[in-house]
């Protein structure tokens, strides 16, 4: 009897362990689970503030100034005569400048993501990796100096210009900056192709580059497509780089060699110029907004197209 009691006891008091641990790891799951929800909602938050900031502070000058006034094309609130906040030329500059990144970007960033993925050597790709992660670690007030100590005198010698501070210029340094951000995205697409459509694509007798462009970068598409997104979202919200490399002419561009001024520059150069309270001061934020909504819906579109591509993957 003595010997069953105790171990009864024993059993007893095991099973009051165990349910005191289960009971200790349900509550740090919990823990957790509120943590990364709180970090979660902090965000959004965050987000929902910028947003009604640069809402609110842009109203004053919906209010005083008529919403037609910013779709033409003069950027001059200074003006003695007649102040003017016209944002089709910086909205075109901008649009000049991403889309001209992105043509140069594209291209060499899916191909460098492809030869990591799928052809480099173990040990090329050990050096080339850590390039591509300190290029995206290199300040854009760098970047920017390189446009104007390399890039520009380069271009100024090409198109026989005054200097090259112009679109091509920032739309090169643009491309540098979303060339990590594009890599990045797209070989990790291109890597989590299965391996199964390669094997197959080499059974019916293509051979490794043929499977690359035919198979494993198709099959990778939707991933490859939300890098250039998020790449075009980076280079549209850039300023320092395109503030010193293309000139800040608030004109209407007609070609690629013309100086150009972004919306991001125009706020940097005259937030600080400006009385505070004023039109002026108010305008600049509704050129924040624009550039929200811009870049708010970039990122929208390469955050759904990067879902559907995970939600297949499954």
């Amino acid at each position: 009897m003595p010997r069953l009691l105790k171990a009864g006891l024993g059993k007893l008091d095991n099973m009051i362990k165990k349910v005191k641990y289960s009971g200790l790891i349900r509550l740090k799951e919990k823990t957790i689970e509120y943590f990364f929800l709180a970090n979660g909602l902090f965000a959004i938050v965050v987000l929902i503030g910028i947003f009604s900031l640069l809402f609110t502070e842009s109203l004053p000058a919906l209010k005083e100034i008529n919403p037609v006034e910013f779709l033409k094309i003069n950027w001059d609130p200074t003006s003695p005569e007649k102040a003017e906040y016209g944002l089709l030329a910086m909205i075109v500059s901008t649009i000049m400048a991403t889309l001209g990144a992105m043509l140069i970007a594209v291209p060499i960033g899916i191909a460098t993501a492809a030869y990591i993925a799928d052809i480099a050597h173990v040990k090329a790709r050990e050096i080339i990796k850590p390039v591509i992660e300190i290029l995206a670690g290199i300040p854009s007030v760098v970047v920017g100096f390189l446009g104007i100590v390399v890039v520009g005198p380069f271009l100024a010698k090409l198109f026989h210009t005054a200097n090259g501070l112009n679109a091509i210029n920032g739309a090169i340094l643009l491309a540098i900056m979303a060339l990590p951000t594009i890599i990045s995205i797209s070989e990790d697409a291109i890597v989590s192709v299965p391996q199964e459509f390669k094997n197959a694509s080499l059974a019916l007798g293509a051979n490794k580059w043929q499977t690359l462009v035919k198979v494993t970068i198709p099959a990778a598409s939707s991933g490859i497509f939300a890098s250039v997104m998020l790449g075009m979202g980076r280079a549209i919200g850039e300023t320092m780089t395109v503030l010193m490399a293309t000139g800040n002419a608030p004109a209407m561009p007609h070609a690629l060699t013309d100086p150009i001024r972004t919306m991001t520059a125009t706020i940097a150069i005259e937030l600080g110029e400006t009385v505070q309270g004023g039109v002026h001061y108010h305008s600049l934020f509704v050129i924040g907004v624009v550039l929200f909504i811009m870049t708010f819906i970039v990122n929208l579109v390469a955050d759904l197209v990067l879902h559907k591509y995970e939600k297949v993957n499954r």
